[in-house]
């Protein structure tokens, strides 16, 4: 009991700090587990919907968490990382130099890693010189209810389609259909809407 109200008031503390980040809007309430990380630098933004969860606490989650949500929005003027109504994010990172956008209902499980800059440019033909630079941005779209499973990465310049399922461990190169399943590395799909709809109808 009395741990629970430590946590409890704990929470609320964090949000308190969390609406003065510069930077930073929220359009409703914010359900916090424990401190994330949020760094807004060189003019990023980050907006947060209502009733998002940012979980950054193992004690209760199904699986490991390796480090805390980590919300990310630098380098370039007015990078943007916008979350919708209702997501969940558990112990992840997602960093945009220019926009990433999940929608709302997402459910984005332990660990996963979301950028949208590989940070270096190829420089084959001067590789000494890889260290000295940026790399470009291509921004992420993650449209509603989707559901990412725990430690995946989901490369620059995907589109994630509505409803989709991301499986366990994987890497996302490529767009993904709605509504459909994909894994692996790299990610392939596994089953497509019409499939998922016609194995329901044998079973009905």
């Amino acid at each position: 009991m009395y741990i629970q109200a430590y946590e409890n008031l704990k929470n609320k503390w964090i949000v308190f700090f969390i609406k003065r980040k510069k930077g930073l809007t929220l359009d409703g309430n914010l359900i916090v587990r424990d401190k994330p990380i949020i760094d807004i630098r060189d003019g990023g933004l980050i907006e947060i919907g209502k009733d998002v969860t940012l979980n950054s606490q193992n004690y209760g989650y199904h699986i490991n968490i390796h480090s805390p949500v980590k919300l990310f929005a630098n380098i370039n003027k007015g990078a943007l990382v916008k979350i919708g109504d209702r997501t969940r994010i558990h112990g992840s990172c997602i960093h945009a130099r220019e926009r990433i956008e999940i929608g709302q209902n997402c459910l984005i499980g332990g660990n996963c890693q979301i950028f949208d800059c590989n940070a270096h440019h190829l420089s084959m033909d001067n590789s000494a010189n890889r260290i000295n630079t940026t790399g470009i941005t291509k921004p992420i779209i993650i449209e509603d209810n989707v559901w990412i499973g725990a430690n995946c990465i989901i490369l620059p310049g995907v589109k994630i389609g509505e409803g989709s399922i991301i499986a366990a461990g994987s890497v996302v190169n490529k767009d993904v259909p709605a509504r459909s399943i994909v894994g692996g590395n790299p990610a392939v799909v596994i089953k497509t809407w019409e499939e998922i709809q016609k194995n329901i109808k044998l079973y009905q």
